[in-house]
């Protein structure tokens, strides 16, 4: 991970996918297949064990990817090359003027911080025309902490995101679709914001069925818009 420039305001950690665009439209429908075409392959298994590995290993871990490296030793490049590449995604991912318009209102930095690939976050945000809009893209092959990969919801990786960031993780607002990420964060101080705008009927994972109107405990603020950022500050 590298340290994005300082300047004044709050540290903003966007996720990607139902996040900042509807993931459960365009990539999300890639993804499962891509990972289970590529378990298949590596391990020689069949298309419904490779389904079953890939969903298991997410529950268990949080990341599909985490499973198949300290059960199968896949590597992190391997895996990411193979399972992102999409040719129809540029023409799938929609983009909003006002979403734009809302990131660039916002003060301090504004970091990307997904589980997916750094270079599948660069056509997305490409495609959404929110490119340059980020000081710094981080993507599931940057979060490795003494030769672990250690992606969300890791609170060892948010803590030390934060000391490479040279702030104290309260100064950091992680904003996410996904509870189990928002939990950890939280759980080293950070605040959180849960982002539903797509989760009703487009959540994808842990989020299907998530009660909606609920607040747990560890969710500083719900959103269903980016324009609604300004209340958290």
């Amino acid at each position: 991970m590298s340290v994005a420039a300082r300047r004044p305001g709050p540290v903003w950690l966007f996720d990607l996918d139902n996040t900042l665009h509807n993931a459960g439209a365009s990539a999300f429908k890639h993804f499962d297949g891509a990972m289970n075409a590529f378990i298949a392959e590596r391990l020689q298994v069949s298309w419904a064990e490779a389904d079953h590995l890939r969903a298991d290993y997410w529950a268990r871990y949080g990341s599909t990817l985490l499973g198949l490296i300290r059960h199968h030793g896949i590597s992190v490049r391997d895996f990411v090359d193979e399972t992102h590449r999409f040719p129809t995604l540029e023409q799938e991912v929609v983009t909003h003027v006002h979403d734009a318009a809302a990131l660039r209102r916002l003060p301090g930095r504004k970091i990307i911080l997904t589980n997916a690939g750094q270079a599948y976050a660069r056509r997305v945000l490409r495609a959404l025309r929110l490119d340059g809009l980020f000081d710094e893209i981080i993507g599931i092959e940057q979060m490795q902490m003494f030769g672990q990969l250690r992606p969300k919801p890791d609170a060892r990786m948010f803590r030390a995101l934060a000391a490479r960031l040279g702030v104290h993780p309260r100064s950091c607002i992680l904003v996410e679709d996904t509870l189990l990420h928002q939990k950890a964060a939280h759980r080293v101080g950070m605040r959180t914001v849960w982002m539903q705008r797509w989760l009703k009927h487009h959540a994808h994972g842990p989020e299907v069925g998530v009660y909606l109107h609920r607040k747990p405990a560890y969710v500083y603020a719900r959103i269903s818009k980016l324009q609604q950022l300004h209340r958290v500050l």
